[in-house]
């Protein structure tokens, strides 16, 4: 209770928590001579304390009161640790104060941080008259202000936070380093501390790593069923295999390491595979989860479907070909019943059979027509007799169905009465006008077969040249590869297209072409990295590197893409034009670096057979300084081969043949199963 102090240099506030940590804590040491003080706390602890009756504590504070009083200085009762308090004991501490003369009352929590400033402001009010009077407020009123404050300066700091860190691999350091200047970032500080700032950025840095987890897998599950369908995709192998016999299988599959990855530590979401954002392959230990299994199950599942589908369809097919009530003509509604059971609606919906039996009905139509056209010709002497015109009269139409009304084949079109009469007098029409063009047999007409045959297999030299020219259809459009690691790809690519027109056309030497880029920077055996797709069929690559080991990623990727054509009918990948190209990286002033370079690029061109392009003699340096007409000379000599490669292709495997004029007489009935080459080309060639 004393009103002045005088303890030069020792500190002004301490806390026993505080010994041997004094360093680590704001100090303010007593100043020289005597302390004057102005006025007093008086702090009361409304908690349940250990050992502590709260009435006696409450008599220690009225003799305290009384020693404070006689110092006439203003005093406020401060009621401690309010968050803990006991109703009873806060109620007693304000009847305690009422008791007293203009005593004011403040309940704090130093723990929240709630109402701290207030019982000072309130003090420092009634030392200094000449400031405004502070409104006490309760406990709980402003633990509720605080805690909206709190929640709102919250929100603002985690907006600050979501928008400044994007990536799950950022540290606290230097994000808070990044942030020490936003209000956002001070207000919720000031309110709650920077252990609660870094709290809540490790929860955001937490939630991206999940997230990214998170897409990571469902992108390795989306592959998962095409890994199945290229490596699995015979049921009678797997079938009643557990999933773990099936992960041994899938080890020994050709293309495993095409579609898995085998990592060292595992789980693969534990480890630093999740940030190997280049390579796309499955980890192989996600094989063992529930989703793979339930995939696996799903594919099996799949599989016996489609088998048991399939079985439907051939059972269905073999039910119309043995069925007797099925004839040329008949409706599906009037068939239906006649074929189908349960099982057939139970596997396939009815939309499916009614296409198959769409296309048997067809084939014995067909069959029927072919068939009645031999009975026709079978009954020709029926036809003698008519008019030159060939129009025969309804008496003569009822004879000729007269006769014929008794053969089966005349029957079997009973359905089909309008299709029948227009046969009869198709092959009346004839026999009266026997032409190519009226010719029953249609297509597989002795005389259309010898011309086609003769039109296609052999072109006059004068035509020739002109023809292949034209002959193909995409020649105004140039496919082109980019290949090269680290972004050169993508940059090239770009500066391209910013030289095309809006549609992505090119202008060369006046004529517009369309001009489709394909920029590879990954594993060429991956889908997503192929030369080639069922959309984009390669005319040429330009090959990118400005370092041995971008050299050598071009190298690899080339021939692990001519080793994935061999043997296939279109190989022509092993073939496909290639240009060589160093590009120079930014700053990098070396001549002996470069001229190492460009005597590997010299030596990979000539063993790859490619064109080698330097900056020396191109003018070309990192992508960006290449120019249109350097860009027109590459596109230019990739046209120029795939022109060549057209002329190739369209030459005949017969030896050129001069104008000849051929005269064959050929005595063969038209629609007569016969082989055309094996009759006409010995002949063609022997000219």
């Amino acid at each position: 209770a004393a009103t002045k102090l005088a303890s030069a240099e020792k500190l002004m506030y301490f806390c026993t928590d505080q010994l041997g940590l004094e360093q680590d804590f704001e100090q303010k040491q007593m100043p020289d001579g005597k302390l004057l003080v102005d006025g007093f706390l008086l702090c009361i602890d409304v908690s349940r304390g250990m050992n502590r009756n709260f009435d006696d504590q409450l008599k220690f504070v009225s003799n305290l009161y009384n020693q404070l009083a006689k110092t006439k200085k203003p005093i406020v009762v401060v009621l401690t640790k309010c968050d803990e308090g006991v109703e009873r004991y806060i109620r007693d501490a304000h009847t305690f104060a009422l008791s007293k003369k203009n005593l004011q009352v403040v309940e704090t929590s130093a723990r929240s941080n709630v109402n701290i400033d207030l019982a000072f402001s309130t003090l420092v009010q009634l030392i200094d008259k000449s400031r405004g009077k502070t409104k006490i407020i309760p406990y709980f009123e402003a633990l509720k202000q605080q805690s909206q404050q709190i929640a709102a300066a919250k929100d603002k700091y985690e907006w600050l936070v979501s928008r400044i860190v994007k990536n799950h691999n950022e540290t606290w350091s230097n994000v808070s380093r990044k942030m020490q200047s936003s209000p956002e970032y001070q207000d919720y500080v000031y309110l709650e501390g920077t252990q609660k700032a870094k709290k809540l950025f490790l929860q955001h840095v937490h939630r991206l790593k999940q997230e990214h987890i998170e897409r990571r897998r469902k992108m390795y599950l989306a592959m998962l069923p095409q890994a199945f369908e290229a490596l699995i995709p015979d049921l009678d192998e797997i079938d009643h295999l557990s999933c773990v016999k099936v992960e041994k299988l899938l080890e020994t599959k050709p293309d495993f390491l095409k579609w898995f990855i085998v990592l060292e530590e595992t789980p693969w979401d534990a480890t630093s595979h999740i940030d190997n954002m280049e390579n796309e392959r499955i980890p192989f230990d996600l094989m063992e989860t529930q989703p793979a299994e339930q995939l696996y199950e799903a594919h099996l599942e799949k599989l016996r479907n489609e088998r048991k589908r399939a079985e439907m369809r051939r059972a269905f097919k073999e039910n119309l070909e043995t069925s007797p009530f099925i004839t040329p003509g008949k409706p599906w509604e009037e068939a239906r019943s006649f074929i189908m059971n349960e099982d057939f609606y139970m596997w396939l919906e009815e939309s499916i059979y009614m296409d198959i039996y769409s296309k048997h009905q067809k084939q014995i139509i067909e069959k029927a027509k072919e068939e009645f056209q031999e009975l026709l010709l079978e009954y020709s002497e029926l036809f003698y007799e008519l008019e030159l015109d060939a129009k025969p009269s309804k008496e003569k139409m009822g004879v000729i169905q007269d006769v014929l009304g008794e053969e089966q084949r005349f029957k079997a079109l009973q359905k089909l009465q309008a299709e029948r009469d227009a046969l009869i007098l198709k092959h009346i029409h004839f026999v009266y006008h026997p032409t190519k063009e009226t010719c029953p047999s249609c297509l597989v007409c002795v005389d259309s077969k010898i011309e086609h045959l003769i039109s296609s297999r052999f072109i006059r030299p004068s035509e020739r040249n002109q023809k292949n020219l034209l002959s193909d259809s995409n020649i105004d459009r140039i496919n082109l590869v980019i290949l090269g690691k680290d972004g050169l790809a993508r940059e090239l690519a770009n500066e391209i297209r910013a030289l095309c027109t809006n549609d992505d056309k090119y202008v060369i030497e006046g004529k517009m072409y369309e001009l489709s880029l394909r920029p590879i920077e990954g594993n060429v055996r991956l889908p997503v990295n192929s030369f080639q797709t069922p959309t984009f069929q390669p005319h040429g690559c330009l090959c990118l590197y400005n370092s041995k080991e971008s050299l050598s990623y071009v190298v690899e990727s080339i021939e692990k893409s001519r080793e994935s054509t061999i043997g296939r009918r279109d190989n022509h990948l092993v073939h496909l034009p290639l240009t060589l190209i160093l590009v120079n990286k930014r700053g990098d002033t070396s001549g002996e670096t470069l001229h190492s370079l460009i005597q590997q690029g010299q030596q990979i061109a000539s063993k790859l057979q490619c064109v080698f392009l330097d900056p020396a003699s191109a003018g070309i340096g990192y992508g960006r300084n290449i120019n249109e007409k350097q860009i027109s000379q590459v596109l230019k000599g990739l046209l120029d081969s795939k022109r060549n490669l057209n002329l190739v292709s369209s030459t005949s495997s017969i030896k050129d043949l001069a104008d000849v004029d051929l005269r064959i007489v050929m005595c063969l009935m038209c629609g007569d199963p016969f082989n055309a080459d094996d009759i006409l080309l010995p002949i063609l060639q022997s000219q």
